[in-house]
């Protein structure tokens, strides 16, 4: 999924349950958002071509080896987000009586909601960039790719079925690729429609058809 920020704790119902993260880890999440920050800005100012790694890693005051070892392209400091293990633990908090269609609803919006609730407008820029800049859709289809193998495992682990099965797998990548196509349909229209009511259409789409389609 596509975020701004890295959160820094693990989600839960009750905020004395959430776990502080320690300081090393601070620092490291610290130094992504830096870099992130300082992509962003140049992104902003001169466009994603002109921007480099020296450039970036001037800007957020590390060096560029620094910049490579948080994220070995400049396509992941865009990308690259930390939302992933938030999802699976927000599937794994529902209560399990829940319809899986029901707890994927909540769980999308959940993401949407961590990815534009600090920065709107880098989630915007971020999506502009996919529809834009071919070598940052190639490495989002990529890091989608990831984001299906965490699907499966959950799917998994919610349905008791095998998550390399061909039906999980099957299912896992159409959500991704809904998602995917959402999100890009949210960019290339300007982004006038609510990026949660997109979510729910895909949904519907995807779990009952075309509208107006006979069974």
């Amino acid at each position: 999924m596509t975020a701004a920020r890295t959160p820094t704790t693990a989600p839960s119902h009750s905020p004395a349950d959430r776990p502080r993260l320690g300081l090393r880890e601070r620092k490291k999440i610290k130094t992504r958002e830096a870099i992130r920050a300082a992509t962003y800005a140049l992104v902003k100012e001169q466009g994603y071509d002109a921007t480099t790694i020296d450039q970036i890693a001037e800007r957020a005051e590390v060096s560029p080896s620094t910049v490579f070892r948080y994220f070995p392209t400049k396509e992941d400091i865009v990308l690259t987000d930390e939302y992933d293990a938030v999802m699976l633990e927000e599937i794994r908090q529902r209560p399990v009586e829940e319809p899986w269609p029901d707890t994927l609803r909540h769980v999308l919006h959940r993401a949407v909601e961590l990815g534009t609730s600090e920065d709107e407008e880098v989630s915007r820029l971020r999506t502009h960039l996919m529809v834009q800049v071919p070598a940052v859709r190639s490495r989002m289809m990529e890091s989608m790719s990831a984001t299906g193998r965490m699907l499966c495992e959950a799917i998994g682990e919610r349905t008791g079925r095998a998550p390399d099965s061909l039906e999980v797998r099957v299912y896992a990548m159409s959500l991704i690729g809904g998602l995917m196509e959402t999100s890009m349909y949210w960019a290339e229209n300007d982004h006038r429609d609510d990026f949660g009511a997109l979510i729910d259409r895909a949904l519907d789409v995807m779990r009952h058809g075309l509208p107006g389609e006979k069974p």
